[in-house]
């Protein structure tokens, strides 16, 4: 029954440690280049924090980026406000046809979010995306197009939020 209950235990061990990985097996070295809170009206919404394997965010590179909420926000409100921002940011690479695939992608990655959930996006150069929702793996996009637009929400200089960006990147243009 000792045996039993050690091996129990291990396995539970073992699964805590898989699912609390995550992403940072594909970042291996991760450091927290800088961290910031979103803001809308006096809300807060969600703290931010920007991870790389070197001391800058490169877009060569790999980095992930992960948002803890604050507030509930339904799928809906985050599908539709991320595409609103990659248009405003980049409208020529929004086609029909592309916003359509991102739509879909966005909503089977996404969730409603609630106080204390974590989703985490990996950046990765020339393939695309990962979104982890608390750990755990929720879809990988194979577009390298989306991943750029989409991280530029919070990356480009023309950011919404350039205190936000500027406090992600801890002052490096």
């Amino acid at each position: 029954m000792a045996r039993l209950a050690r091996w129990t235990g291990l396995c539970l061990l073992l699964t805590a440690l898989s699912t609390t990985a995550g992403w940072r097996t594909e970042l291996p070295g991760a450091q927290r280049l800088g961290v910031g809170e979103f803001t809308w009206f006096g809300l807060r919404l969600y703290t931010a924090q920007l991870w790389a394997a070197g001391p800058v965010q490169d877009w060569n590179r790999p980095f992930a980026l992960e948002l803890v909420y604050h507030r509930a926000l339904s799928k809906d409100m985050l599908v539709q406000t991320s595409l609103e921002e990659m248009r405003r940011l980049d409208a020529g690479s929004v086609t029909p046809q592309r916003r359509a695939a991102w739509i879909a992608a966005m909503e089977q990655a996404f969730v409603d979010v609630r106080p204390g959930m974590r989703i985490t996006g990996l950046y990765l150069p020339g393939q695309g995306c990962r979104f982890y929702v608390d750990g755990k793996l929720s879809r990988a996009i194979a577009d390298p197009v989306f991943a750029r637009a989409f991280f530029a929400i919070w990356l480009d200089p023309r950011a919404r939020d350039p205190q936000l960006r500027q406090r992600l990147l801890e002052g490096k243009p």
